[in-house]
């Protein structure tokens, strides 16, 4: 059965003619007798009923006709999804942000803009590391991605763009004799204990930090570590060290800490967008658009410029 069968019948059951039902469909009435004919006999029952002076619908084509306009409906449904999605206007859409990232307002610009512009598209939003994340696009569990420079190798099917740079902060009891100072050098953070993501936390500061520190002269000595910005920045409240963390950080206002900017130059941080090379999605496509654009808005100069896959200057 066809769904050309299923618009002759409709044109006749509405028109209850087959002459006028053949000019609304611009077809001859001999050839539409005989549509009709092959799908009486393809559905195995009488539609319609006829004479020389009248067309009735029989009791079977009165519900057959309510189930081929349901149809005829659904098809024309379906045609427009598909076109919507093309123009990327339908669909879901997945996208993986760091810990970090929904405290920049920029994350917020973008989010909002796009559900503005793609009511229609569905959003999922999905927390995760730096580095799950890589694996997640690669393996096309994730459409994109809100990352911050990894540390460690990047599959050759992902590409990142540049939305902006941040700055990394120090994070220190208001009592230190740390927080007496405006800006703090590396190398003054010789000795300090240190609050640290773990290694396996799948994010890029705990080796820029690492790496921060040993061009300054020492390695870092970790007291303690944890899975959460907000537990990290806990226990130096608590005393139990320092942390450096991406300044975005710094929104989060807890008594007994303060926040320092680095004095080194390349203590700072870029927040990416990653996506698979070869990706044609229109769904993709826009979001980067959008992003890109608003990170323009933010700080000119800055947005879509590509980056290597081998990205340094990590944070999560």
């Amino acid at each position: 059965m066809e769904l050309r069968h299923l618009r002759y019948f409709v044109a006749v059951a509405e028109e209850l003619s087959f002459t006028r039902a053949a000019e609304r469909l611009h077809i001859g009435q001999p050839p539409l007798s005989h549509q009709i004919q092959m799908l009486e006999a393809e559905v195995g029952a009488l539609l319609l009923e006829r004479s020389k002076r009248w067309v009735r619908l029989t009791e079977a084509g009165k519900l057959f006709l309510d189930d081929a306009r349901r149809v005829l409906s659904l098809s024309e449904q379906a045609v427009q999804t598909a076109r919507r999605a093309e123009r990327g206007e339908a669909g879901e859409l997945r996208v993986g942000f760091t810990f970090s990232t929904p405290l920049t307002p920029l994350f917020a610009t973008i989010v909002n803009r796009y559900r503005q512009r793609y009511p229609g598209v569905t959003l999922t939003l999905l927390e995760m590391s730096t580095v799950p994340q890589f694996e997640a696009i690669a393996g096309r569990t994730l459409d994109l991605g809100l990352v911050r420079p990894p540390e460690v190798a990047v599959s050759d099917a992902v590409s990142m763009t540049v939305l902006r740079h941040d700055p990394l902060t120090l994070v220190l009891p208001l009592d230190h004799p740390l927080a007496k100072k405006k800006k703090v050098a590396i190398s003054d953070l010789q000795g300090q204990a240190f609050v640290m993501y773990p290694k396996t936390a799948g994010t890029g500061i705990y080796y820029q930090i690492f790496r921060l520190c040993r061009a300054a002269g020492f390695l870092p000595t970790i007291a303690m570590e944890a899975n959460e910005a907000s537990t990290i920045i806990g226990l130096v409240a608590a005393g139990c060290g320092i942390s450096v963390l991406p300044s975005s950080f710094d929104i989060i206002r807890m008594g007994g800490v303060c926040y320092r900017p680095l004095a080194d130059p390349e203590a700072n941080t870029t927040l990416l967008l990653a996506q698979r090379k070869d990706e044609v999605s229109p769904l993709v496509a826009a979001f980067v658009a959008i992003a890109t654009e608003a990170a323009g808005e933010g700080r000119p100069g800055q947005a879509n410029s590509q980056v290597r896959k081998s990205a340094t200057r990590p944070a999560r």
